[in-house]
């Protein structure tokens, strides 16, 4: 990963696959006829996967490639022989990843645990060979199914960083020399009035307390919810946390004027970070101006009973007090959230055998369901038993009867799927 930059935000486009085709063959048997049906099954198709590496921190490796495929199906084989299925494409995004359809904004997964999976896209089965088609009537079929082609889409991988606490203040407040000194972390620190270009993160041990992660979520300044500056890329990964460390900067001529504007950028981000609990520390207490001033933006914070501590994060005086309340403070508060269920987009299940039908021109007529299109893609044409098989399927599904309510004409065309076919009366 290039300096500078941290990757949370990637679409991809992901394939799973085809299921193979079942074949048609015949065993050579005396007495038998033609031999009797031996055409073996396809293989289904592999199916993709994300998998939570905790290894991971960013979603970089989607940004050098987007287009993903699973293994398809083997074809089937003679004497009953089943195709061998497709191997499973397992990809790695880190903890905190959220995954959601892109054309809909449909929430596919939610993506914390180390380990944890979520199938994206569902290899297509595969199909049936002449021998699973043998019936009293129909001793020697002629007839065999394609694979079912494997679910394809478009993704839109979301990264919000999982940490207990999220340290936010206004640039150069001193987040990252204070991560610094709490945690083993090594951001880069500068006396520079510009941001971090990305959430450092520290794992902070206080007594005998179980230790915690803090996040220096960087690119809060005013506006930042509007897209100004990189705040509103990084305001998502406080959203994940339980606590707020908020730094205040002692040099700056009105602190108490910065904390509200980053709390005004919380309000208008989401109003639910208004009231994640918070703990003010005051920042460069070993300054004599920020010393004569803190007494002030004390009292001032007591009055609106908000926990707070001045510390100095070069001297270090305080900074083992902050470690040890930050700890006390997240043994008091619940658990981290799961994603938050108003984000979440429902579309109402289609019925299986549900379809639509459209005339598109004076002579063209399209044919739309889920199980319709599977019956074409898994249909070849070019047996003229899988043809009657089809036309079958249709009276069955009531599609035959809709067209011709239709008032559809010898000749029409009528396009389902990919597949155009002629209307004979």
């Amino acid at each position: 990963m290039s300096e500078g930059q941290f990757f949370d935000e990637s679409k991809i486009y992901v394939k799973a696959g085809d299921g193979g085709n079942g074949i048609v063959a015949f065993r050579r048997e005396k007495y038998v006829p033609r031999g009797g049906p031996a055409g073996g099954n396809g293989g289904k198709g592999g199916d993709v996967i994300l998998r939570v590496n905790p290894q991971l921190n960013t979603l970089i490796a989607f940004h050098n490639q987007i287009h993903y495929r699973a293994e398809r199906g083997r074809h089937g084989e003679g004497s009953n022989k089943q195709g061998a299925s497709g191997d499973d494409l397992i990809l790695d995004v880190p903890p905190g990843t959220i995954v959601r359809d892109a054309e809909t904004g449909e929430l596919l997964g939610d993506l914390t645990s180390a380990g944890q999976t979520q199938v994206v896209a569902r290899g297509g089965r595969g199909g049936r060979g002449n021998a699973a088609f043998k019936s009293p009537t129909n001793q020697a079929p002629r007839l065999a199914e394609k694979g079912e082609p494997g679910q394809e889409r478009w993704l839109q991988l979301e990264l919000k960083v999982l940490a207990d606490v999220g340290l936010i203040g206004l640039p150069n407040a001193g987040k990252s020399t204070l991560l610094s000194v709490i945690s083993a972390a090594r951001p880069k620190v500068a006396d520079y009035p510009f941001t971090t270009l990305s959430p450092n993160l520290g794992v902070v041990t206080a007594g005998d307390a179980p230790p915690y992660v803090v996040a220096d979520i960087p690119g809060l300044i005013e506006g930042a919810h509007e897209g100004k500056g990189l705040g509103d890329r990084f305001l998502r990964h406080i959203e994940r946390t339980r606590l707020l460390v908020h730094l205040l900067d002692g040099s700056s001529p009105d602190p108490l004027a910065d904390f509200q504007i980053i709390n005004q950028e919380l309000a208008d981000y989401n109003p639910r970070l208004a009231s994640r609990p918070q703990f003010v520390v005051f920042n460069k207490i070993d300054l004599p101006s920020a010393r004569e001033r803190w007494p002030q933006v004390a009292a001032a914070l007591a009055a609106r009973s908000l926990p707070h501590l001045a510390v100095s994060a070069v001297t270090q005086e305080n900074v083992r007090e902050l470690t040890l309340r930050v700890s006390e403070m997240l043994q008091k508060l619940p658990p981290p959230e799961a994603i938050e269920a108003a984000i979440k987009v429902y579309r109402p299940l289609e019925e299986p055998h549900a379809f639509t039908i459209e005339q598109e021109d004076e002579h063209t007529w399209v044919v739309a369901g889920k199980e319709v299109e599977r019956i074409v893609n898994m249909t070849d044409f070019f047996q003229e038993e899988g043809v009657a098989r089809f036309q079958r399927q249709l009276r069955a599904l009531g599609i035959t009867e809709a067209l011709e309510a239709a008032n559809i004409q010898e000749g029409d065309s009528v396009r389902i799927g990919e597949v155009e076919l002629e209307w004979q009366g």
